[in-house]
């Protein structure tokens, strides 16, 4: 066995539930999940890239699973009524045992489940797989103009769905300031 194979067996046994709660974010179908890792596995380790640890190895992945996420979407004709259809299908009302799922997460899947796939896929990469707006623009080929716009506009439909709103700084009793007062300029 190789260093590669060692490593691919180690990130499937202990990260396999993280990498499946990812793509349960991207794609709401269990089943549909469980392919979007297996394709984003098999992508990572069929090539040459070889990895030296597992995390290294993970981040990849990750990636790879919203590339493959973004890829399928492109795909025209059957597969993308197919992919609609299944998405569209009710998750299985008891929680998989495997899945240490809360009520919260399965709210936050739920909402993520009614935006529109780029404003889904720009969420998600954003803010769960913590890239910068260049890195997602890159990766699901718009202009950074298009990630910050779907991006807003889907925290803000999340926002409307789940009855949050972003923190105010001066409720919280922060004070930002950009530019200093008169006052601070003098003193």
């Amino acid at each position: 066995m190789t260093r590669s194979d060692d490593v691919l067996d180690e990130l499937v046994r202990v990260r396999y539930p993280a990498l499946l709660a990812r793509a349960r974010m991207l794609v709401r179908d269990p089943a549909a999940a469980q392919d979007l890792v297996q394709d984003a596995l098999v992508a990572t380790f069929v090539g040459r890239a070889r990895f030296g640890s597992v995390p290294a190895a993970e981040q990849y992945v990750r990636r790879a699973l919203a590339t493959r996420y973004v890829d399928g979407l492109r795909r025209g004709g059957r597969e993308r009524a197919g992919a609609a259809r299944l998405a569209a299908l009710p998750v299985a009302a008891a929680p998989d045992p495997a899945e240490a799922s809360t009520a919260l997460a399965d709210d936050v899947e739920r909402a993520l489940a009614t935006l529109a796939p780029r404003e889904r896929a720009c969420v998600v990469l954003r803010h769960l797989e913590d890239l910068s707006v260049h890195e997602t623009a890159v990766l699901l080929r718009l202009s950074d103009g298009a990630v910050k716009r779907y991006t807003a506009d889907g925290v803000r439909a999340l926002q409307a769905l789940l009855g949050v709103r972003a923190p105010d700084p001066e409720r919280a009793g922060v004070r930002v300031r950009l530019v200093p007062t008169e006052e601070e300029s003098r003193g």
